[in-house]
């Protein structure tokens, strides 16, 4: 009798254990930025409603169509970000060559029939009526390996060795290359910043890092020198210099993009109210110029706030880095401020005119399923970093 007794007790302890420790690993998800990221997926879903809004005699369904499959990525990325969040990152290095070779294999996919040209790169997989963009994902692949091997040194080392930059210099150059073959010089640049500043805090030799810096500026000016550039790069950049020199050709894009957000003013004309918007003057404007939505529906103050919420994703990622104890967990965040940093300065820039067209969305803001999918990857993450790295354990 006794026995029997005991069962139900047990199972409410054990029913209290579960919750108690589920309720723990809440408490130590960083609420803050999962707040700002929530704040600028709310604030992209109403941006992107907004510039698919047809204009005179369209189809009003087309508006609705493009805001339900955002809403679609957007939970799905939220699902993967929670479950990754909730593995222990120790298991996530431990797959971290199978991803980074994952994405290896996507990429020289592309480039076979099976790649689709979409703007100009063929940086697509289209399946029916899948589409797949392997060099998002691939930025979550080297970051997932560049962590390993610059956050692992060899026993009796305390920091990276030469041997170890030079094989992280073999891994970055390989994706790199076969982006640039579709060719994709946004992506290209972001993976080189993305080694640059893992390598810059992972305590490498400095005199790698000051050698890694001049030999991107010595890149840079043999691309230059020596006319590298595709002619549509070449006309972006002078258009960039003198914005005025083909307001119908290649620098149509920046100028409409400064028409809109400065007919915004201190307010904006009001969501759903664009004039620029609406008449569909700035190209892929629910995708690489989201921006300049933002800039003429909000106004400045909109424009601000969004702005005000990347910084805040920024400063949680990098506060977050800062606590770890081990370098693994701290280059792993490391490597997703640089992204996210870097990809957000030159989207901003792009719609502001002050930085060339690359067509690189703005995360967690523009249109696109596998670039939400990818930032949620690394939002994931940094969450499950911050959950485990101080001892915690589901």
């Amino acid at each position: 009798m006794i026995t029997n007794m005991g069962g139900p007790p047990r199972r409410r302890h054990d029913l209290g254990r579960a919750l108690t420790t589920a309720a723990g690993g809440a408490r130590r998800l960083d609420w803050v930025l999962i707040s700002a990221v929530l704040a600028l997926g709310a604030i992209g879903s109403l941006l992107v409603w907004s510039a698919t809004l047809p204009g005179d005699g369209g189809d009003p369904l087309e508006s609705v169509d493009h805001l339900l499959r955002h809403l679609a990525h957007l939970g799905v990325a939220w699902t993967v970000c929670l479950l990754v969040a909730a593995l222990d990152y120790r298991t996530v290095r431990a797959y971290a060559p199978i991803a980074y070779a994952a994405t290896l294999v996507a990429l020289v996919l592309v480039l076979t029939p099976l790649g689709a040209v979409i703007n100009g790169s063929r940086g697509w997989i289209v399946l029916g009526g899948f589409q797949f963009q392997p060099s998002e994902l691939a930025k979550v692949g080297l970051i997932l390996v560049l962590a390993t091997l610059l956050g692992e040194p060899r026993d009796g080392e305390t920091r990276p060795m030469t041997r170890d930059v030079l094989f992280c210099l073999l891994v970055t150059a390989v994706p790199l290359g076969l982006v640039m073959f579709q060719p994709d010089l946004g992506t290209g640049l972001i993976l080189c910043v993305i080694f640059l500043g893992m390598l810059t805090l992972s305590g490498a030799p400095l005199v790698w890092v000051a050698g890694m810096a001049v030999a991107g500026a010595a890149g840079v000016f043999c691309v230059w020198w020596f006319d590298l550039l595709e002619p549509y790069q070449v006309d972006r950049i002078a258009t960039l210099v003198d914005p005025a020199a083909d307001p119908q050709g290649a620098g149509y894009n920046s100028a409409q993009a400064l028409i809109a957000v400065g007919s915004g003013g201190f307010e904006g004309t009001g969501l759903f109210h664009g004039e620029q918007t609406h008449g569909r003057f700035v190209p892929e404007q629910h995708t690489d110029f989201i921006f300049t939505v933002a800039g003429e529906e909000l106004g400045f103050v909109g424009a601000v706030s969004v702005i005000a919420l990347f910084t805040v994703v920024l400063w949680r990622i990098l506060r977050i880095a800062r606590g770890c104890d081990q370098p693994y967990p701290r280059l792993l965040c490391v490597g997703v401020a640089s992204w996210f940093g870097f990809q957000t300065f030159v989207n901003i820039g792009m719609g502001l005119g002050i930085l060339p067209v690359t067509g690189l969305p703005l995360p967690f803001v523009s249109y696109g399923g596998t670039a939400i999918l990818a930032n949620m990857l690394a939002v994931g993450l940094v969450l499950g970093v911050n959950s485990r790295d101080r001892g915690f354990e589901f």
